[in-house]
């Protein structure tokens, strides 16, 4: 479990370089990946509307709960759990994805990811 403060709303990077979005809605905050799975779209200058966070760049809809995407459901937004300890909010954004070997990466970037 890896531990990640959480400050106000923006762009945040955790120690080990991976970066993530901040939002608050009606009250609560919510910790997303920080580019749009679709096209890198920073989602720290998206908007909130009904709910679902839009990215800028091609206004895909994420929901802020669960990350699925009502525009196209093969684009999927990693969504972590904001946790309050001693007044402080921390999000719980897990370890590192381990690296992938050279013919993951080959075989991923065949399909496009």
């Amino acid at each position: 479990m890896s531990l990640l403060r959480i400050t106000g709303p923006g762009r945040v990077v955790a120690a080990d370089g991976r970066a993530f979005a901040v939002v608050e809605h009606g009250g609560r905050w919510h910790v997303v990946d920080a580019d749009c799975p679709h096209n890198r779209g920073p989602l720290e200058h998206g908007w909130i509307r009904d709910g679902l966070l839009v990215c800028p760049s091609h206004w895909y809809r994420f929901d802020l709960g669960t990350g699925e995407c009502d525009v196209s459901p093969q684009h999927r937004l990693g969504v972590y759990p904001v946790v309050e300890r001693d007044g402080v909010r921390y999000a719980d954004v897990g370890d590192p994805p381990a690296p992938l070997s050279w013919s993951e990466r080959l075989r991923a970037h065949a399909r496009g990811e």
